[in-house]
């Protein structure tokens, strides 16, 4: 642990866990020591994190979320208060499976809203939107806004959060109005046009 860090001191960081310069974890948390947790980042209250979880940087995790082995979170990624992780497709109390969990990966910029439950093995795409309460049980394109029971795709997403005026399917060109970014969607891909060197 670094100067920068701050621990508060009701939570738990197991020792050969690795905290980045300006990571926050506090009141009651638990991170686990095998750990890898990047530069800049929050773990809000009663926060848990397990032995086989990777952490970029700047990420923020909200109170009452649970990363369980096996999941992955590049940086920038939001995860809202109460979301879920699994990390057993078939969970049973009476029968152990530890060797067949099933990796999850979050994308860099994503975001997850409050109560939202990612099934365990699925990819969520760069900066893909998960709405509140939605329950992720496939994997989800870059830039996709995603919410209900199971979620379903509504739309497109800016990084910036701005819906984007483009067909679910086809193709189209949308401008995100807070930053200049020109999204294009070409066979049900959406992503940045390169800016012009």
């Amino acid at each position: 642990m670094n100067d920068t860090q701050a621990v508060h001191p009701s939570a738990i960081v197991d020792d050969g866990a690795v905290l980045g310069a300006g990571t926050r974890v506090w009141h009651f948390s638990h991170v686990c020591a095998g750990a890898r947790i990047g530069a800049a980042c929050s773990l809000g209250q009663n926060v848990f994190v397990g032995n086989d979880v990777v952490i970029g940087d700047r990420v923020k995790i909200q109170n009452n979320v649970s990363v369980y082995d096996a999941v992955t979170l590049e940086d920038e990624v939001f995860c809202g208060p109460s979301m879920v992780f699994t990390n057993v497709y078939n969970p049973r109390a009476g029968f152990v499976r530890k060797d067949q969990y099933r990796r999850t990966l979050v994308r860099r910029g994503a975001s997850i809203g409050a109560n939202a439950t990612i099934v365990c093995g699925v990819t969520v795409g760069s900066y893909a939107f998960i709405g509140a309460g939605a329950v992720v049980k496939h994997d989800v394109p870059d830039f996709a806004l995603m919410a209900g029971v199971p979620a379903r795709q509504l739309g497109w997403i800016s990084r910036f959060g701005e819906r984007l005026p483009l067909p679910r399917a086809g193709k189209g060109e949308a401008v995100c109005p807070h930053t200049g970014d020109v999204y294009l969607l070409l066979d049900g891909v959406c992503s940045i046009v390169p800016a012009a060197q």
